[in-house]
């Protein structure tokens, strides 16, 4: 399987639960080079909201071709 970490270069988030009894990870990256990480359920949710804002009011990402 490939990496799914997100980078600067290759942008998105990534949220992995791999059982219900282990707690969320999640980490994204913007084209910008803004990056963050989180662990556990409560932020990776609260990480995820993070990047939903980050991405409509950053104004140095590249968009997509």
């Amino acid at each position: 399987m490939a990496d799914l970490t997100p980078t600067p270069a290759s942008p998105g988030v990534h949220v992995s639960k791999p059982s219900p009894y282990r707690p969320a990870t999640a980490s994204y990256a913007c084209g910008c080079g803004e990056t963050r990480q989180a662990q556990g359920d409560d932020q990776a949710r609260e990480l995820v909201a993070a990047w939903t804002d980050h991405r409509s009011a950053c104004s140095g990402r590249r968009e997509s071709a």
